[in-house]
């Protein structure tokens, strides 16, 4: 089995896409949008398959469109879609549970919360959720649109090949020794912040996507992405302050926070856990303590 993210046969968008802007609960400035967990609306990717097949909560985008997208995908435990294609090539992160992606004749490799695939276009697969774990849910984003659920027999070959990276074998660097991330006054050691790259230009004006692993108690700003910054809350709990705005909101696996121009995000990591974010910016950023 193998575990590609929004894996339905034929399944209909037709009421898929949520604007930010309709998330109850959701905070924005002129540049700045925070999308809480509790403010994600989900809907049946597959409406003739209701409550049991995989529900989308779009964060950002249009599925349906030719514009990047992120989207949080839920399944239920147990689910285990047909083989099936993509038309474009999509990158996801597990948030809870476990699930496999992978092509139908692949033994089971269940990956838990942080871990890291990209599923080809074109390329034959199923996508599974572990059932003996609660509600399994990912992150997915695609660069390029619509989304669409193909079936197998118009496979072809694009010459990317498929990546399955399982939490334990995510490669953290110190930020302090990452050059194409600036992290003033941090040094090497387990209480600062970490990266791990995932894919992506590194130049100035280069897209890229990578980890941010921030430390239990951190209090500090994420600035970048001139043109492009999104965030989502992998793993921990933080909250983010809006300037200007008189609270901080809180944000669970699963909740979203992005700009569209230059931008300060003031975030801090709550709780006992460190805090994981998947970054997907234009650029570098910048992290800095308070």
């Amino acid at each position: 089995m193998r575990f590609s993210i929004l894996a339905v046969a034929l399944a209909v968008f037709g009421a898929l896409a949520v604007p930010l802007a309709a998330s109850q609960g959701s905070k924005s400035s002129e540049t700045v949008v925070v999308v809480p967990r509790e403010a994600v609306a989900f809907q049946p990717l597959n409406p003739a398959r209701g409550d049991a097949g995989p529900q989308a909560g779009v964060l950002w985008g249009d599925i349906r469109e030719d514009v990047p997208t992120g989207t949080i995908i839920r399944f239920q435990p147990g689910f285990s879609s047909p083989p099936h294609i993509h038309n474009i090539t999509y990158r996801a992160v597990v948030i809870s549970g476990a699930v496999h992606n992978d092509d139908p004749s692949a033994e089971l490799m269940w990956m838990g919360p942080g871990s890291f695939w990209t599923q080809p276009a074109g390329a034959t697969h199923i996508t599974a959720a572990r059932e003996d774990v609660g509600l399994s849910s990912a992150f997915l984003e695609i660069q390029q649109g619509p989304y669409l659920v193909q079936p197998k027999d118009r496979a072809f070959a694009n010459g990317e090949f498929p990546v399955n990276v399982e939490a334990d074998n995510i490669v953290w660097i110190d930020a302090a020794d990452v050059s194409w991330v600036d992290v003033p006054g941090t040094s090497s050691g387990s209480d600062e912040a970490r990266i791990a790259f995932l894919w992506g230009d590194l130049s100035e004006v280069g897209k890229n996507g990578s980890f941010l692993k921030l430390p239990a108690g951190f209090e500090g700003t994420i600035t970048g992405g001139n043109a492009w910054l999104r965030a989502v809350v992998i793993e921990g709990s933080a909250t983010h302050q809006v300037s200007g705005a008189s609270e901080a909101t809180l944000l669970n696996p699963g909740s979203y926070f992005g700009s569209q121009a230059a931008a300060v995000h003031a975030v801090t990591c709550t709780g006992n856990d460190p805090c994981i974010f998947y970054l997907s910016v234009t650029g570098k950023y910048l992290v800095s303590r308070s």
